[in-house]
């Protein structure tokens, strides 16, 4: 089955006279998606790995007429995990400057080292998306608003990654993301940063999954762990780099007594976060419900603004005597405030938030209405 992706309208994703960049976590169908878009275009494309060694030594030359001699009749290239291509950016460029009508993708699921080699040589020169698990969005326009509304179950407890999606029954789902957790989701990280205990890795993780929706403490972490505060910092920065988890900051404008000094984290995936916990129980037998909805959400509600070119910074806001917002969007000048319930409590307008900030709007998200959050 293939699922229809929101960035195969090709204009947004494919641009010529640039380097168009496709970031994402590993297996959520990057390369399916470039080159279900390329065949479309042409005949004469080049598909190339960044494993490969011709290609390596090819593109990491930076001798102009060794790239143009081997590119030059070519109409599209696609090179797919290219951050391991040393000095990519500088044969990308050579590329781009040259033969403006070639049309050039670039795929990688780390973006910081990605971006590192194609930073300084491609300044001006890129086009830059970043591709999520399937998103709600994208099966609501393929089956329909009731199917998944039948079907939220599922995602919230195995996921949205493509393979998860079309598995036909719970254990091949379950055996697929424990291999995604066991053979690719760290691979970034430990190859590229020779970081040897992927035990205190996965232990963080761990830490990670029973803290969704509230405040991290990394002197805690650090504790628990037994790493030190720099090394913990460290390790949630480059999770967050290859795309396992989303940090999210506190709020703060105008009230001494608003949290900011602290984070929350979110996982990419809700199926990968209880891929780390090994639980897939049914959300009637289980106490993380919220956690899970509130990780949906949030992760949703980022595909929706990435895919619909909606630009804006993301928090939650809480005070120390306990009022909170769990999301809240800055864009336009306006502040946006959400709370997410999953049960049958109802929610509390934050009147506070409202009454500091005078731009502001609160609007309570729950299974009745938050497939308009995240369409």
């Amino acid at each position: 089955m293939w699922f229809k992706r929101l960035y195969e309208n090709e204009n947004e994703l494919l641009k010529e006279g640039k380097v168009n960049l496709l970031y994402g976590p590993r297996r959520v169908g990057k390369t399916a998606l470039v080159k279900q878009l390329l065949k479309t275009k042409s005949d004469k494309v080049f598909f190339g790995e960044g494993d490969d060694l011709e290609l390596r030594d090819i593109l990491g030359s930076n001798l102009k007429s060794k790239i143009l001699t081997a590119f030059q009749n070519y109409d599209c290239i696609f090179i797919d995990e290219a951050q391991r291509i040393p000095d990519i950016g500088w044969g990308l460029k050579i590329l781009v400057d040259n033969l403006p009508n070639l049309l050039i993708v670039a795929s990688g699921s780390s973006s910081f080292e990605l971006s590192k080699k194609v930073g300084a040589p491609l300044t001006g020169r890129t086009n830059t998306r970043l591709l999520y698990p399937v998103s709600v969005a994208e099966i609501n326009e393929q089956f329909g608003g009731m199917y998944v509304m039948q079907m939220l179950e599922n995602f919230m407890l195995f996921g949205m990654y493509p393979e998860v999606l079309i598995s036909s029954n719970k254990t091949d789902k379950i055996r697929y993301l424990s291999e995604l957790r066991n053979s690719y989701l760290l691979k970034d990280v430990l190859e590229l940063e020779n970081i040897r205990n992927a035990n205190k890795l996965y232990d963080l993780l761990r830490l990670l999954a029973f803290q969704i929706g509230k405040e991290v403490s990394l002197n805690e972490l650090s504790k628990t762990l037994e790493l030190s505060v720099h090394t913990v910092s460290r390790y949630l920065d480059l999770l967050e780099k290859v795309f396992v988890i989303k940090k999210i900051s506190g709020f703060s404008k105008n009230l001494r007594k608003e949290v900011t000094k602290t984070s929350r984290y979110y996982f990419f995936d809700n199926g990968i976060r209880n891929s780390l916990i090994n639980n897939y129980n049914p959300l009637s037998a289980r106490d993380d419900s919220g956690m899970l909805w509130e990780n949906f959400l949030v992760m949703e509600r980022l595909k929706k603004n990435e895919y619909k070119g909606v630009f804006s910074n993301n928090y939650f806001w809480r005070t120390y005597d306990q009022k909170e917002v769990d999301f809240v969007e800055e864009r336009d000048g306006n502040l946006y405030g959400y709370e997410f319930k999953w049960g049958l409590k109802k929610g509390k307008i934050q009147k506070e938030f409202l009454n500091t900030y005078a731009n502001s709007s609160f609007e309570i998200i729950n299974k009745d209405n938050f497939l308009e959050f995240v369409l």
